[in-house]
């Protein structure tokens, strides 16, 4: 069976984005290594690890090169709340950047919100229904 294990972002500055991923987003900090002779650094953040399931996020930081050309092909990462207002207050009052605050979906009920990561990169929360909760 197949398993979807981590989506890959990379980004200009590694300890900012760890900071953010962990102290904003309320992710952990899973793993994480340098690799000096291809100079780069991995880590790795989530909710939980790999082999319980979880999809996590692979954040490469490729030693010097402090910005990247977003382009306009990837979208966004989607993150289930339980509270996505609380989380959305938590998160500007954390001094991140909450783009779309938390409201239903155009022409729907879904309720959502858009966040920013410090590399631009854009982070929906979607309103978990009781339905929805500890699926992961």
């Amino acid at each position: 069976m197949a398993q979807l294990l981590h989506t890959m972002l990379r980004v200009g500055n590694l300890e900012r984005s760890i900071e953010f991923y962990t102290q904003v987003m309320g992710m952990k900090l899973l793993r994480k290594s340098e690799n000096s002779e291809y100079k780069y650094t991995l880590a790795f953040v989530g909710y939980d690890e790999e082999s319980t399931g979880s999809a996590v996020i692979e954040l490469t930081y490729n030693w010097g090169t402090e910005e990247y050309d977003m382009g306009n092909a990837f979208g966004h990462i989607a993150i289930g709340e339980e509270d996505i207002y609380a989380r959305c207050e938590a998160i500007a009052n954390a001094g991140a950047k909450v783009i779309r605050p938390a409201g239903p979906v155009a022409g729907g009920s879904t309720v959502i919100a858009f966040v920013e990561d410090p590399d631009g990169y854009k982070i929906e929360l979607i309103q978990m229904s009781s339905s929805q909760q500890g699926l992961g």
